[in-house]
């Protein structure tokens, strides 16, 4: 805990019992006739209106996937289908009563949230705000589409065209769809209309929400989130992060801006993860609801509602948005519903009987509801009969639209076919993602004690005399790292940082030490030790508006964010066609001396995502000027760092490193020794190695090496590469990582391509061993030396007068690793 909290043992230690509120299950007992002084008969027929529509969608899309045709209309759909016909109650109920402010993130069976909520939107906007956004989103592009089928139609007639248009289109995959297409069945959003990203993941909305809400609570945005998961969801571990990291007591007891995280987290319990029943087989929690009580005191406001009764859901909302408007979150409601459909439409649903999905059809909401609407003689049954009639005619008007190759076109990528490519990166530089205000800070930045200190520093690593100058005295990376993050901090009042042990440690290698006395908690925290929702609440808060650095201690650790680094941080830009920018900086250390699961280099991963710029300083210059750039940027960029060098000073410019700001573009490599006769390229701590190995080949042998540092690994500029391999002829590439499976092979592969006129022999890769990182004792048998590199440049490349091997290089020995797997 922090140092501002007192441990008491006199407390902790106290004989006492936990005790639990009564959990609250489907506690609404009102009928239509109650509630009829609550809504008129404009808002229940506008509720049976949203469900039916909500049930058509579907129903053409399954009709699509088992049939290949809709009312008689053939089309094609490879595409995904997961359904929720059966669950438009709960998403209906859920909408009805959020405003303009307020964001849902969806399922990956999303398609009825995401109507839901449009519907609502659309209700609730003006006319002027409705042209504006359907005029102004991506061009018109989708709005043209249904503004020349319905010229004549009302605004609000035109803007519900426009959602079920644009969503359809989007599924599948037409160039006039809400994100051209990029995005998908399971990926559908509409920013204007308050709906945000639905997930294809299990469960992976539930830490991206969190970190929306997040950016809501740090800059005083009005508003509140929801995030929509499934009952099956509740197996997942970056769930569970996610109500915790939401209900963290820092919120309330240490945060200046003192209140709860805005999140309702809903879970549409349809008692089922795919075909696995969750009640009563997969899951041991009995009700959904229970959970809320083993989070925290509040029981997170748990409630379990029935989600077949579209008025208990709307009654639950409307006491949970006063629990947060109260600053009381994080909410939790367990909203039971049903799918008739399967899983998808190729599922058999054999592990459900017909008695089961009988016995729910017949209360079927669309039925009920009707059925009780006109027993309270509220309307009858042929007002609701055209309403099903005016449904289906515009499902089926739009679905032609939306299915016409000539008014719906998909992307062309023989025309451009650099299209997709260029959605990868925004590649925009943004000083401040708030200019209207100034960031909120604890003291000036001069007066910060590690800035002071910092200007006693010596920003180059010698004297005058060529001596190396105590450690304790010269600036270095950490110092760098940290010059750029204050910096920034001082800019970007949305920036904030968080991870475990980063505040009163001032991190786990103390980068970070002097922001606690500059930065008030909310701008920098420690998170809970949950690296997959670290990470996906990043996401959440990057794509909602605001720049964030997380940190992983360990490259280690990335195996427990996988989805949320490969799948989330890597993904939404170009699944948005380049709508949502993600300005998120990922700072992951490579371990040093602690053995086989806190010292793997692990950089190559994230390199092979399509979607993460990934950089790796090894100098304090670069460290400041790629941390500034990273922190310019709307990129996502996974920073690593060395833990072997942290405190190298700056030993290649000259001139120091400045105090003042600049950046170095990502993807420049960097000669740091000039030489003719072969050339290294280095990624991170290996460059120290490489120049005494160049050190020892001229003294030595005479042979004049170029040592090049890679410093960023996604993108990377081969051309610097190339130009000295003109001299050369020669190339070996060194870094820290297993050997096989190297970023390194990449780049050897790409180089014999692009450089193969120039090559004397082929590109050499000098990497770690590939076993298990040993204990530090055993660092120089395992991780890549001077003599190393020395001795594969005499075996492969460059026979060396005199020299002997240590190092077994032969292609017998090769062959023998690869055998054995090692």
């Amino acid at each position: 805990m922090p140092k501002s909290k007192f441990i008491d043992p006199k407390n902790v230690l106290k004989p006492s019992k936990i005790t639990f509120k009564d959990i609250p299950v489907n506690d609404y007992k009102k009928t239509i006739l109650d509630e009829k002084d609550n809504y008129s008969k404009d808002d229940f027929l506008r509720m049976f209106h949203d469900m039916a529509t909500l049930r058509e969608f579907e129903s053409m899309l399954y009709a699509i996937k088992v049939k290949g045709e809709y009312e008689g209309f053939k089309f094609s759909y490879p595409g995904p289908a997961h359904l929720s016909m059966g669950q438009e109650a709960a998403s209906v109920g859920q909408a009805y009563l959020l405003e303009e402010d307020d964001l849902t993130f969806g399922s990956h069976r999303s398609h009825s949230e995401v109507l839901a909520r449009g519907l609502v939107s659309i209700h609730k906007l003006s006319e002027d705000k409705l042209i504006n956004i359907m005029k102004q989103f991506e061009d018109g592009a989708t709005y043209n589409v249904v503004h020349s089928e319905s010229p004549d139609a009302k605004v609000k007639d035109l803007a519900v065209d426009f959602l079920l248009y644009g969503t359809l289109a989007e599924i599948f995959a037409k160039k006039t769809g809400f994100h051209k297409g990029m995005g998908g069945s399971m990926h559908v959003f509409f920013q204007p209309f308050g709906i945000y990203p639905n997930n294809a993941i299990v469960g992976g909305s539930a830490p991206i929400a969190t970190g929306a809400a997040l950016f809501k609570k740090v800059n005083d945005k009005n508003g509140l989130v929801i995030a929509n998961i499934g009952d099956g969801s509740l197996g997942c571990g970056v769930v569970y992060e996610s109500l915790n990291f939401a209900a963290m007591d820092q919120f309330t007891e240490l945060w200046e801006k003192k209140g709860g995280l805005p999140i309702i987290f809903n879970v549409f319990n349809n008692g089922y993860g795919m075909g696995g029943q969750t009640r009563g087989e997969t899951m041991a929690y009995d009700f959904v609801a229970r959970l809320g009580a083993g989070i925290s005191p509040s029981q997170l406001h748990a409630e379990r509602v029935d989600g077949f009764n579209l008025l208990a859901v709307i009654d639950a909302y409307k006491r949970k948005l006063e629990v947060i408007k109260n600053g009381l979150g994080p909410v939790f409601l367990d909203v039971v519903t049903y799918r008739f459909s399967g899983h998808s439409p190729s599922d058999a649903m054999s592990y459900r009987s017909k008695e089961e999905i009988d016995a729910w059809e017949a209360i079927d909401p669309l039925i009920t509801f009707r059925e009780n609407l006109v027993k309270a003689k509220i309307a009858n049954d042929d007002e609701f009969e055209a309403i099903l009639n005016n449904v289906k005619e515009r499902m089926y008007r739009l679905f032609l639209v939306a299915s016409d190759v000539g008014k719906s076109p998909y992307l062309d990528l023989g025309q451009d076919p650099l299209y997709i490519e260029s959605l990868m990166f925004s590649n925009q530089a943004v000083e401040s993602f708030d200019t209207s205000r100034k960031s909120d800070v604890l003291l000036p930045y001069e007066e910060n004690p590690r800035v002071k200190l910092l200007k006693s520093r010596e920003r180059y690593a010698f004297d005058d005399n060529g001596k190396m100058i105590p450690k304790i005295k010269q600036y270095n990376i950490r110092d760098g790292l940290f010059e750029a993050i204050i910096d920034r901090y001082y800019k970007d009042p949305t920036l904030i940082s968080y991870g475990e042990d980063v505040r009163d440690w001032g991190g786990a290698f103390a980068v970070y030490r002097g922001l606690t006395e500059a930065l008030p908690y909310h701008r920098l925290f420690n998170s809970p030790i949950s690296e997959a929702t670290i990470v996906s609440t990043a996401v959440g808060y990057g794509l909602s508006g605001g720049r964030v650095i997380v940190e992983l201690m360990y490259a280690d650790f990335m195996g427990r964010a996988g989805d949320e680094i490969f799948n989330q941080l890597a993904k939404w830009q170009a699944m948005s066609s380049g709508v949502l920018k993600m300005p998120v900086v990922l700072r992951v250390s490579i371990g040093s001396k602690y053995g086989a699961q806190h010292s793997q280099d692990w950089i190559a991963l994230p390199a092979h995502v399509p979607g993460l710029k990934v950089v790796f300083p090894a100098t304090p210059y670069d460290a400041k000027g790629l941390m500034n750039a990273a922190l310019n940027g709307t990129d996502p960029v996974v920073f690593f760092e060395s833990q072997r060098i942290y405190d190298k000073g700056e030993e290649f410019v000259k001139t120091g490193v400045p105090e003042e700001y600049y950046e170095i573009p990502l993807g420049e490599p960097n000669i740091k020794k000039a030489g003719s006769d072969v050339t290294i390229l280095t990624i991170g701590a290996t460059l120290y190695h490489a120049i005494e190995a160049a050190k020892i080949l001229k003294e030595k042998y005479n042979v004049s090496a170029e040592v090049i540092d890679a410093r960023s690994i996604v993108p990377f500029n081969y051309e610097l590469v190339i130009e000295s391999i003109k001299k050369t002829g020669k190339i070996v590439l060194a870094s820290d990582a297993c050997s096989r499976g190297s970023i390194l092979n990449d780049f050897a592969r790409n180089i014999s391509e692009m450089a193969f006129d120039y090559l004397d022999g082929p590109p050499v890769v000098v990497g770690a061993k590939n076993w298990i990182t040993p204990p530090y004792e055993f660092d120089s048998d395992y991780f890549p030396q001077a003599d190393w590199i020395i001795d594969a440049i005499h075996d492969k490349i460059l026979p060396l007068n005199g020299h002997v091997s240590k190092q077994n290089n032969s292609v017998s020995e090769q062959l023998r690793k690869a055998k054995k797997g090692v």
